[in-house]
């Protein structure tokens, strides 16, 4: 193998310790990330002969420009590093894991009175989270009953001032009312509890009270609140039906399975795992997690196990004391060390041969060998509509001269650019990004436009456009991966502003226009013909219609929902934050911490405007933190001469 001067030198300065090695691109891009216990000899391995090499192995080798490493005392140290990197950079040729699915959980707050809501984003914060669950209408509606059933908390207001008035949950008897300041420590922890036990799966006392309540509704004839309780029966049931096998030495455990595919669609770029969840001795649940494979150089089934353990528990709020596999993954032993440390108790990574966990392992495959015939059902529907999509957009690219030839089946990362302001104040841009049917939520960004006066949707667009391509240059990791094809919410005008920044910027990037009709429904694409491409050599514009691309339409469709979504937004948060910070700024004496303040105690500028016009006003605003009485009676005459 011929191994440029640079990383032979570099090859010779290797210690023989552990630690983590990047190897990066001609871009200084980590493409990979590997951990080892002797360095020297690892890294040494990928720069000698390349006879025997895993085709991808050689694929990754030849891009390699230079590799970094970082030494460590231990193989656990090494393992916790090469994780943060892996997130970190996410380099190509490693397992990942996806993060296109964004389950729901139910959380329970850490807060003087702790709420329960929905969220989907898992924080080591103290809370207690509960999923994550695959039906999203079930969780609504579970969440709803609770905070109902046991007149829980539901306003995010940490502090409430003298007099303030209850909402409308506590005149329905559907919230206790702590903001009266009457509720009963003891009561409420334990209307707490009592929603904790049933999200743990002590569900059969709730679900009787509903049922009993549904049929004295229904004998009363009141049909529709009997269909309500009737709603939260089945949402509780859907949350809990999965509960058919009881341990009685193991309260909390999860087992992991790898999904098995039949061959129908195994496209070998995704690797999928079922983990099913064990709490108080009862099977409450299942998820299924996918692992990139498209390029990835680590293929035995012990590393993607270890990689699949590593990256799903390292991110959970809990880690469960057992994990039950069919075989165990690579070091599995450091494994449990590192999950013992970061879930603050003792973790345990089994293979059971026998017994009840035996026979809980054998359930879990059994159902996962079903459920991989289901997976494979979906991936192979999948893989028909990204082909069907990217024919439709190929034909589009062929029609405007940027491609010709039969489509080769590559997938598409496309752009999309908004505008939003009102009356040219508080001018915003946003931009969305879809690789091949799914949204990249990681890679959306929005912009504050800084150079346009007024309205001006093309120049605002320009200012937009520039900044994003210009990231490119100074070398900002978030901008660095380009679109294969950028679409404008507009005609004519966004595509030939798009066109011309792009052109000077030197990219060759297609511009499609998305034109809709005057009842504001989308018409089709419009596009600039390139030059040599049309009978007299000039360009021209030509409108495509999408009668013949259903996929392409609906496709188009979400896109400028999205994007005009996405940035409106960005403008309606920015507008309400500079209306908030302008008024108050204009009182005397209320500077940023007594604005603060302000808005943590009453939660917007109208309602501190309701309670500065109220009754006795100063000694309600003297309840917010650190507001004196001259600083409360400034905010009552501000707003009183308004």
């Amino acid at each position: 193998m011929d191994v440029p001067e640079n990383i032979r030198e570099a090859l010779k300065q290797l210690p023989d310790s552990p630690g983590v090695y990047i190897h990066k691109d001609s871009l200084g891009n980590a493409i990979y990330v590997g951990k080892a216990v002797s360095l020297r000899s690892r890294v040494r391995q990928y720069f000698q002969s390349s006879r025997n090499m895993d085709p991808k192995v050689r694929s990754m080798v030849s891009q390699i420009s230079e590799f970094e490493y970082i030494t460590v005392d231990s193989e656990m140290e090494a393992l916790i590093l090469e994780c943060n990197l892996i997130k970190k950079h996410r380099p190509k040729y490693n397992i990942l894991l996806r993060d296109d699915k964004t389950y729901p959980y139910i959380k329970v707050t850490k807060e003087e009175w702790p709420r329960v809501i929905k969220t989907r984003q898992v924080r080591k914060d103290g809370g207690s989270y509960f999923g994550p669950y695959s039906d999203a209408g079930a969780v609504n509606r579970i969440v709803d009953l609770l905070n109902s059933s046991f007149a829980l908390k539901r306003c995010s207001a940490v502090a409430f001032a003298p007099g303030f008035r209850p909402c409308l949950n506590y005149h329905i008897n559907q919230c206790r009312g702590i903001c009266t300041g009457g509720v009963s420590r003891d009561e409420y922890d334990e209307a707490v509890a009592g929603a904790v036990e049933f999200l743990r799966g002590h569900s059969a006392p709730l679900v009787n009270a509903l049922k009993q309540r549904m049929k004295e509704a229904s004998d009363r004839m009141d049909y529709e609140t009997a269909a309500e309780y009737r709603d939260y029966i089945e949402a509780a049931q859907s949350l809990g039906e999965t509960q058919r096998v009881v341990l009685h030495h193991a309260s909390e455990a999860d087992i992991v399975v790898r999904v098995e595919k039949t061959g129908a669609a195994d496209d070998a770029v995704t690797d999928s795992f079922a983990v099913f969840s064990v709490r108080d001795g009862k099977l409450i649940g299942r998820e299924t997690f996918s692992m990139d494979m498209s390029a990835s150089i680590d293929s035995d089934r012990k590393s993607i196990l270890e990689a699949f353990l590593n990256q799903h528990y390292s991110r959970m709020p809990e880690v469960p004391r057992e994990i039950i596999v069919a075989q165990l993954p690579t070091n599995s032993g450091v494994l449990e060390q590192y999950l013992s440390e970061i879930s603050a108790h003792s973790v345990r990574i089994i293979r059971p041969e026998r017994g009840e966990k035996r026979a809980l392992l054998k359930l879990a495959l059994n159902d996962a060998a079903v459920l991989a015939e289901s997976i494979d059902r979906k991936a192979k529907a999948a893989a028909e509509r990204r082909e069907a999509l990217g024919s439709e957009i190929w034909d589009v690219l062929c029609q405007m001269g940027a491609e010709d030839g039969p489509y080769d089946g590559r997938q598409f990362r496309a752009e999309a650019y908004d505008i939003s302001n009102t009356n040219g104040i508080d001018t915003v841009g946003a931009m969305v990004v879809y690789d091949g049917l799914k949204a990249d939520k990681q890679g959306y960004r929005k912009f504050r436009v800084r150079t346009v006066e007024g309205q001006d949707d093309y120049a605002s667009m320009r200012e937009v456009l520039s900044r994003r391509f210009l990231r490119v240059f100074s070398g900002d990791d978030k901008f660095a991966i380009l679109p294969d094809i950028i679409f404008m919410d507009g005609g004519k005008g966004h595509v030939t502003t798009a066109l011309e920044v792009i052109e000077a910027t030197g990219f060759d990037i297609p511009v499609v226009g998305m034109v809709k009709d005057d009842r504001h429904r989308t018409r089709g694409l419009i596009v600039r013909v390139k030059a040599g491409e049309t009978a007299d050599g000039d360009s021209e514009w030509r409108e495509i219609t999408l009668a013949d691309k259903p996929l392409l339409y609906k496709y188009i469709g979400t896109m400028q929902e999205e994007v005009h979504r996405f940035a409106i937004t960005y403008h309606h948060k920015l507008r309400s934050k500079n209306v908030e910070h302008s008024v108050l700024d204009d009182i005397e004496g209320i500077g940023p911490k007594r604005r603060k303040a302000l808005l943590e105690a009453f939660g917007s500028v109208d309602e501190i405007r309701r309670v500065a016009t109220g009754e006795d006003p100063v000694v309600a605003l003297m309840g917010a933190d650190g507001v004196d009485r001259r600083s409360a009676e400034n905010v009552v005459k501000f707003f009183g001469s308004k």
